[in-house]
């Protein structure tokens, strides 16, 4: 359980870093280029230790805070299909990004949520949350951010819409048949 709350600290960190005061004078001191490599190596570093600390508190039975009803997969499943067009829709900019605003950020928290619903075990609790009050927190940022003109939101074609839903969808269903079961050894269905 260590190494996953290490790992959280560290990508989540360093993700926080971007709303903070201290980014400005770290890419003034050390360069675009140098923060941006730093930067990266640190959140992979997290990211790694996250998956590793994942699965060893996993491996060895984690507690469970509460075991969630068995209808909660159907709405967990609903939320993510959802979160799937959101992470296509950052890349592909149309309407819905004007809509949601940060979609990034927007399907983070739901996903976050959505396997906060579907488990309860406390590797998993600790894993979702931490990410469900990280994206809390960067959306509120962001909204800050953006008023103040730092951020700037932009859109583009309805087509991109139309593209972001096919994809995520199809982005989804592989994640459910395929994916999900290879990479965290779940199945979804």
């Amino acid at each position: 359980m260590l190494c996953l709350i290490v790992g959280l600290v560290i990508f989540l960190g360093a993700h926080l870093l971007p709303t903070s005061r201290f980014r400005a004078p770290l890419v003034a001191r050390m360069g675009a280029t140098p923060y941006r490599i730093v930067y990266s190596v640190v959140s992979l570093v997290g990211l790694v230790l996250i998956v590793l600390g994942y699965g060893q508190a996993r491996a060895e039975g984690a507690t469970e805070f509460y075991v969630p009803p068995f209808w909660l997969r159907h709405v967990t499943m609903l939320l993510m299909a959802v979160a799937s067009v959101l992470i296509v829709a950052t890349y592909l900019p149309g309407r819905i990004r004007l809509f949601v605003r940060h979609p990034m950020v927007t399907a983070v928290m739901i996903w976050a949520f959505a396997h906060l619903l579907a488990n309860g075990d406390m590797a998993s609790v600790t894993l979702f949350a931490a990410f469900l009050l990280w994206s809390v927190a960067d959306r509120i940022s962001l909204k800050r951010r953006e008023a103040a003109g730092q951020v700037v939101v932009s859109g583009g074609p309805w087509r991109n819409d139309v593209l972001a839903i096919v994809i995520g969808l199809l982005v989804y269903a592989v994640i459910v048949f395929k994916l999900h079961l290879l990479l965290i050894g779940v199945p979804v269905v």
